[in-house]
């Protein structure tokens, strides 16, 4: 399932691919301690933020189970990338995918996430077809926790000290919704799709 009509436009954001340009900011903020704490994969130098990016920068599509489209988040007014939000197929068969974020801390608490990923999740269920969207998120963050209840989704699971992550025990929070779930609490919107340029 390709997906070609980016950026996508959402009332204050540009969800766009990720390009070379961008590694110096996402350095400023994928490095901080608070980030590192919740990110998949740890970019504590240069050289480390720098691949981080180049991964992104191919994750365009899903074609199959196993791949992640990967969007940076650009502030329209003045296009600063303030974080990106990405959307990974974990099942064909029974239609599974997991959502991932990571915004700037000094962009936290505008709306900006939410706003991503109601678009987000908008093309999961309407684009993509995914039936079941899944997000993880560390125990301790509680802003991330509220804002997945706020967008409808339930919490499933509560695994407690079920792994060493830099020498302290880690919690973990898989929150979930269903496609009829989430059409029922919002319309799915068309995306608005652009036109290609020759």
């Amino acid at each position: 399932m390709t997906f070609s009509n980016l950026p996508i436009d959402t009332d204050r954001l540009l969800l766009r691919s990720f390009e070379r340009a961008d590694t110096p900011t996402v350095s400023r903020y994928h490095t901080l301690p608070g980030v590192q704490r919740y990110v998949e994969r740890a970019t504590r130098y240069p050289e480390e933020v720098a691949a981080a990016v180049e991964i992104m920068r191919g994750q365009t599509a899903l074609q199959r189970p196993g791949d992640t489209l990967t969007m940076a988040m650009v502030r329209k007014g003045d296009r600063t990338l303030v974080g990106h939000v990405s959307l990974h197929w974990s099942d064909a068969t029974a239609g599974q995918g997991e959502v991932r974020f990571v915004i700037d801390p000094a962009m936290a608490g505008n709306g900006y996430l939410s706003e991503a990923l109601s678009a987000l999740f908008d093309l999961a269920f309407g684009h993509f077809r995914i039936h079941r969207l899944l997000v993880r998120c560390d125990g301790r963050n509680h802003h991330s926790a509220k804002l997945m209840q706020k967008l409808g989704m339930r919490l499933e699971a509560h695994y407690r000290e079920h792994a060493l992550f830099q020498g302290e025990w880690d919690e973990e929070l898989h929150f979930a919704i269903l496609d009829r779930e989430w059409q029922a609490s919002t319309k799915v919107r068309p995306l608005p799709l652009r036109k290609r340029v020759a």
